[in-house]
């Protein structure tokens, strides 16, 4: 990750010198490029700001719609102040392990509202998404959302297990899952994915920031106190 923000950092730094555009404190070209040669530790820094700058302004365009929950596909307090999306897969193992510092989050925070995208990018998650939007319908979305990362992976036999444990009607769950309610609902996260340049999971958004990565329980805790900031 270093080394890619490294090159991006220089590839920036490039692209303004190349165009003539460039200016550091009043510095020429020439000095420009030998301060950075001298103080090669910023790079990351200016890689980093950039694309954080370029991820507000993706989220800008969409911040109404990535914040608005299906249905039921909330954790947390559905009326919280504070708000976290997540854009999740049940064949991610990185999802599984921030299921754990999410439901840390909520349990610290009474206001926290987290919204979840379904967002199926591995092999044989579609199903499963589909059922968890279903339980969203019946009020079980928490449920099931536990209970199907702790079956994992996402085969048949595990989301049916799941379902079970969740305590989900089946037969409405079935009908529930190939509605055309739940077809746009995963076409509608595609698209907000695709539009915030997201191409793993886990991937957030609180406030004006949109990441990716299993940041952890502090990255996460950061984000969302940046925001009430």
């Amino acid at each position: 990750m270093k080394s890619t923000l490294v090159t991006a950092g220089i590839a920036i730094v490039c692209g303004f010198m190349g165009a003539g555009a460039w200016s550091f404190s009043g510095l020429g070209d020439a000095q420009t490029r030998s301060y950075l040669l001298e103080n090669p530790q910023i790079l990351p820094e200016m890689a980093e700001a950039y694309q954080r700058n370029e991820s507000a302004i993706r989220l800008s365009q969409v911040a109404d719609e990535v914040t608005v929950a299906f249905p039921g596909a909330v954790l947390g307090n559905p009326e919280g102040s504070k708000v976290l999306v997540e854009f999740a897969d049940y064949n991610c193992g990185y999802c599984r392990q921030s299921m754990l510092d999410v439901e840390r989050l909520i349990a610290d925070d009474p206001e926290l509202k987290v919204v979840m995208r379904e967002f199926p990018i591995f092999n044989g998650s579609e199903l499963a998404a589909r059922m968890a939007l279903a339980a969203a319908k019946q009020g079980k979305y928490a449920a099931f959302h536990r209970a199907m990362f702790e079956r994992a992976p996402a085969t048949p036999e595990n989301i049916n297990a799941a379902a079970v444990a969740a305590g989900l009607d089946m037969e409405q769950a079935q009908q529930d899952g190939t509605s055309q309610e739940v077809e746009l609902e995963l076409a509608r996260t595609q698209a907000l994915a695709q539009q915030l340049g997201f191409a793993g999971t886990p991937s957030w958004v609180t406030g004006d920031r949109a990441f990716e990565g299993a940041v952890g329980y502090n990255g996460l805790k950061s984000a969302i106190n940046e925001t009430e900031g």
